[in-house]
């Protein structure tokens, strides 16, 4: 049986990214890659961002942010914001990788990591603006700026950025948490010289609350074409990746495809609209290693069923699936196994 196709489309990949950065202009595009790239394959995302022109990456943590290193050509900007070991520090330190800040006691271990190396550390530093997600309370923030200016002075750390996470669960919410960071920027600018980087948003306050916007904004799924769950339509974004399975055999006037829920597809999406080459039908059970569909007039042995996509086949996109089983598109993409083989198009 033929393996199930997640297949990437680089063109449609660099399209999306180029809207985004209209929209968010004159704020630049940090492309998060989590989850190797939201499901879509890392190497090939971060290839495919570098030759759009993106020069500034957000990675969860040291380990993938190294993966990212590794790949990139040049000399984009990378940021890890998860809190690390020692020893991903100093990995951190000598890769040129910034590092997210959120506590007292990682900014000290930071501190520490660069002077024993004699490496100054990157760094932006995270103020909570509410969302109670990592970051330094209010209360901390003048004694963690002291800290950092110290450092500073010292050749210890080079401030990179001033960050923080917003709910995005009502405008007044992040209307709240906005005027903290702002607060938290003026701190910062009243002791020394102020960072590049400001940044608050990502994917859907980034896209809808240009308000909120920093000198950067942290955008991931919507490059990736995946919208929010029960969110509209993105202008200008298409789905970046369709899910393909192949026809394996019929029962009756069901047609089985290799892809089930070992695969990663979720058993629970029976009765979603899935792709053939005449067009939508449903996904009518996903059993372990297969799943059946309603057949069409003239379908053969090694057909192709669109799964999810841009819908060009009349099949949902990913985020459409998710809303049905009251999740969202990234958990359909990035919990398919490795049996889903990865395959770059255009």
């Amino acid at each position: 049986m033929r393996r199930p196709e997640l297949r990437v489309s680089e063109g449609t990949f660099r399209a999306n990214i180029a809207a985004v950065r209209r929209r968010m202009a004159p704020s630049s595009l940090m492309l998060v890659l989590k989850d190797d790239a939201y499901g879509h394959g890392l190497d090939w995302a971060v290839r495919a961002a570098e030759n759009s022109g993106v020069d500034l990456f957000g990675s969860y943590d040291v380990r993938s942010a190294l993966a990212v290193r590794r790949v990139i050509e040049g000399d984009a900007g990378i940021f890890a914001w998860a809190t690390s070991t020692d020893a991903e520090i100093d990995e951190a330190l000598l890769s040129r990788i910034d590092l997210g800040v959120g506590t007292m006691e990682y900014l000290r271990r930071i501190v520490a990591r660069a002077q024993v190396l004699g490496v100054p550390a990157r760094i932006h530093l995270k103020i909570d603006t509410g969302l109670h997600r990592n970051g330094i309370l209010a209360d901390d923030w003048a004694a963690a700026v002291a800290m950092v200016r110290a450092a500073e002075r010292a050749g210890l750390i080079d401030l990179k950025g001033v960050w923080s996470h917003i709910a995005e669960a009502s405008d007044a919410e992040d209307d709240t948490a906005q005027a903290a960071f702002l607060r938290a920027v003026r701190t910062v600018g009243e002791s020394g010289a102020m960072p590049e980087a400001l940044h608050l948003t990502a994917s859907a306050a980034s896209w809808w609350r240009p308000e909120l916007r920093g000198t950067v904004s942290r955008v991931g799924a919507f490059c990736y074409g995946v919208r929010s769950a029960d969110g509209p339509e993105l202008e200008g974004i298409r789905p970046a990746a369709s899910l393909v399975a192949f026809v394996a055999g019929f029962d009756g006037d069901q047609a089985r495809i290799g892809i089930g829920s070992f695969d990663g597809l979720p058993s629970t999406l029976a009765g979603a609209t899935v792709g053939t080459s005449s067009g939508p039908v449903t996904l009518t059970s996903v059993g372990f290693t297969d799943s059946s569909v309603n057949c069409w007039p003239g379908a053969r042995v090694g057909d192709e069923v669109v799964l999810f996509g841009p819908g060009a086949h009349g099949e949902s996109s990913a985020t459409t699936l998710a809303e049905r089983i009251d999740t969202v598109g990234e958990e359909i993409l990035t919990r398919l196994t490795p049996h889903v083989r990865r395959v770059a198009v255009d």
